[in-house]
């Protein structure tokens, strides 16, 4: 277990920088090679948060890798012989210098390395957790170290609240849906420990990254500069740091998470009043109930350039009685009125005990500490206090068109930004980042297509798009067709026979019009009817990705 002391982030010094990249290169301390030390049981169980197995899988291995693994992930304390011996261009007194490593108590868990309190080779522990880190883009693999505060489970505490996360579920997704096209200007904004910067890096001129938590910009100065990349840091909330500043790319994953703001009763046994007001910095965006997201959202299309992007995580109350999209739909009329295209997916719901339950568990407290029940009663008071039934969690997209399409066809001036709201819970094959550009671009081109330029287009069929009949056993007419995506979000559309045909026929040699045509004379469909149920259909078919034009 690390050493119980507050500690000061990692120092991003230059040679030692330099000196402990080349260790962890040397050493080979990287995903697959980790993975591999530990073996599919242990990662199974290291992924549940549960320790143990890999305790027990790398106790006897003297890799380099492994013993970093033990020290910086797992929390384990090593010798400070160990240290030098596996980052021997740094030392470990460059590894001291950094704040990467301190003095520590011994564990209960000390194994093999056992040594005596009065002996030389005095123990270290981790004062960080630095992480092997891979992924692909459009670029190519990549291979990267992140720093972040040590976890739960290296510490075995409770997380403080200028804990700063370092890659989890979030930060993952919102890689995995951002656009990867080459562009000027990128805004990392609420960085954290910097990786959405890291991969913006990859594909645009110049990141700029904030954060409110001066800690967070330190561990993403540190990752910058131990992965080699060129990042402008800024500190300060929301939108301040950027102020007359626009953007060709902003990417977010906020302090979203609904904290109430009251206190909570006190706890029993004794303890010290438990408040929820006792906030994280990388999660709760100190707002009565999703204000912050609304807030940010108010701001976030000035700060969007001619053809600029924003892709954002973000969680949203639905009152009791109305739609899951009230608010998200309120928040982005004014982005609509200023000609900015917005796509809200939601991709999971939870009712108020399921959202407090999560939230509380993340905070360390878990059901048998005697702050649940308190924790969780301020939580459900608070979203009773403004009649919540469920809590939404998705992506918030927006786009500011550029060319022909960002101006009306009298060119009085932009048109309406076009605002999309959809519930998407599956997920297909492919890249959710190239399929969501797409989409969005498909909304400002069909937003200045009418009908009749709509039926002129040979449009094509994605390839991933097949035909599902549902039969009643020996019967030729199908009860139920559907229309299934194999790629992006895996959606599912009803169709009849006029709607299948007609897509199914969608391969560029006629254009929709010829089509449609067509299909109304082989099914006998009256052709003014079919064009007014399938011409709205196939605008959809088009925005998910399902239709090419």
């Amino acid at each position: 277990m690390s050493p119980d002391i507050s500690t000061a982030p990692p120092q991003a010094l230059p040679d030692q920088v330099a000196a402990l990249r080349a260790d962890l290169r040397t050493a080979r301390y990287t995903v697959e090679a980790t993975e591999s030390l530990l073996g599919p049981v242990a990662l199974a169980a290291l992924r549940r948060e549960n320790p143990i197995p890999a305790r027990r899988a790398l106790a006897a291995q003297s890799e380099p890798a492994a013993v970093l693994f033990r020290l910086f992930v797992l929390g384990d304390v090593v010798p400070y012989s160990l240290v030098r011996a596996v980052l021997p261009a740094l030392g470990a007194d460059g590894a001291l210098q950094l704040g990467l490593v301190g003095p520590a108590s011994l564990p209960a868990h000390r194994g093999e390395d056992d040594h005596e309190a009065d002996d030389p080779d005095i123990p270290l522990g981790a004062l960080v957790d630095l992480a092997p880190y891979s992924a692909s883009d459009d670029a190519g693999e990549i291979s990267w170290w992140i720093a972040s505060d040590l976890s739960e489970l290296a510490t075995g505490r409770a997380l403080g609240p200028e804990h700063v996360l370092g890659v989890g579920g979030a930060s993952l997704t919102l890689a995995r849906i951002t656009p990867r096209a080459s562009v000027g200007r990128v805004l990392d904004l609420g960085c954290g420990g910097g990786i959405q910067a890291l991969h913006a890096s990859r594909h645009a001129e110049h990141v700029v990254a904030t954060d409110l938590s001066e800690r967070a910009l330190a561990f993403a100065a540190f990752n910058a500069a131990l992965n080699e990349v060129d990042l402008e840091l800024r500190q300060g909330s929301l939108l301040d740091p950027v102020a007359g500043e626009t953007f060709d790319l902003i990417v977010s994953n906020p302090p979203f998470v609904i904290t109430p703001r009251r206190a909570a009763a006190a706890p029993e046994h004794g303890d010290e009043p438990t408040t929820p007001e006792t906030t994280w910095t990388y999660r709760d965006g100190g707002r009565a109930g999703d204000t912050l997201l609304a807030e940010l959202l108010a701001g976030l299309p000035a700060h969007l350039a001619s053809g600029g992007s924003a892709v954002m995580l973000g969680n949203w109350e639905i009152p009791r009685g109305g739609e899951w999209d009230e608010h998200p739909r309120a928040w982005l009329a004014a982005a609509s009125a200023d000609g900015v295209d917005s796509w809200v997916i939601q991709r999971e719901q939870e009712d108020p005990a399921q959202y407090a339950e999560t939230w509380v568990r993340d905070g360390g407290v878990t059901d048998r500490d005697p702050r649940w029940s308190d924790l969780q009663a301020a939580w459900l008071d608070d979203f009773a206090g403004r009649d919540v039934e469920g809590i939404g969690f998705g992506y918030l997209l927006l786009r500011r068109p550029d060319g022909p399409d960002a101006v009306g066809s009298d060119s009085a001036g932009p048109r309406m930004g076009v605002l999309r709201t959809e519930e998407a819970t599956g997920t297909g094959t492919g890249t959710l980042g190239v399929h969501l550009a797409e989409s969005l671009r498909a909304l400002d081109v069909l937003a200045g297509m009418d009908d009749d330029a709509l039926v002129a287009r040979r449009l094509v069929r994605a390839a991933d798009v097949v035909e599902r009949r549902h039969l009643t056993p020996g019967q030729w007419d199908p009860m139920l067709i559907e229309l299934v995506q194999g790629a992006g979000f895996a959606r599912t559309v009803r169709a009849d026979q006029v709607l299948a045909g007609v897509v199914g026929a969608l391969d560029g040699t006629l254009t929709l019009g010829q089509v449609l045509a067509a299909v109304c004379a082989l099914t006998d469909a009256d052709p003014d009817e079919a064009r007014d149920q399938v011409l709205p259909v196939v605008r959809d078919l088009v925005r998910t990705g399902m239709v090419q034009l």
